[in-house]
C-alpha cells in the first residue's frame, strides 16, 4: 500500500467519468509547472488503496479530494488548497478561505450535483497525454 507522508506530492482524486472534472485536471497541470501535483481517478484502484488510510468511503463520493501532507481535504477547500498553490494570479483566489466553509461547501455541492448536466459525463476515463499521464498515480503502479 502506498503512504501519504509529507514528503509526498499532493494528489488531486477526481471524478474520471466528469468532462469537467478531466478540464479541471488539465487546468491544474497547466498551471504547475513544479510538479507539486499528481492525479488519480476517483474510480482508480490508487484512489481506493490511498483513501482508505483515511477511512474515505468511495461509495457516494461527489467531490473532489485533495490529500497534501498526510491530510485530506474536500470540496471548496481543497479547490482552495489546489488553486493556492498553481502558478500565476489564480492563487489569489485562496483568499476566498475567509468565507466559512459551509457556504463554501454549500456552492460547491450545488454545483456537483448538475456538473453532469452542464458539461456532459463520460463512461470511461479519458487517456491524457503522455505528459500528464505521468503525473498520474495510476501510472506509477
Amino acid at each position: 500500500m502506498q503512504t501519504v507522508t509529507k514528503e509526498s506530492h499532493g494528489i488531486v482524486f477526481f471524478d474520471g467519468e466528469c468532462n469537467f472534472c478531466n478540464g479541471w485536471v488539465k487546468f491544474i497541470y497547466r498551471r504547475d509547472r513544479q510538479g507539486v501535483f499528481k492525479f488519480a481517478s476517483l474510480q482508480s484502484p490508487a484512489a481506493q488503496r490511498i483513501l482508505l488510510q483515511f477511512n474515505h468511503r468511495l461509495e457516494r463520493i461527489d467531490s473532489i479530494v485533495l490529500v497534501e501532507e498526510g491530510k485530506y481535504y474536500t470540496e471548496s477547500t481543497a479547490v482552495l488548497r489546489i488553486l493556492k498553490r498553481l502558478d500565476g494570479p489564480i492563487k489569489y483566489v485562496y483568499f476566498f478561505k475567509i468565507i466559512p466553509a459551509s457556504f463554501r461547501d454549500r456552492a460547491y455541492q450545488l454545483f456537483a450535483k448538475k456538473r453532469y448536466a452542464y458539461f456532459g459525463r463520460r463512461y470511461e476515463c479519458e487517456l491524457p497525454s503522455k505528459e500528464l499521464r505521468e503525473r498520474f498515480v495510476d501510472c506509477e503502479d
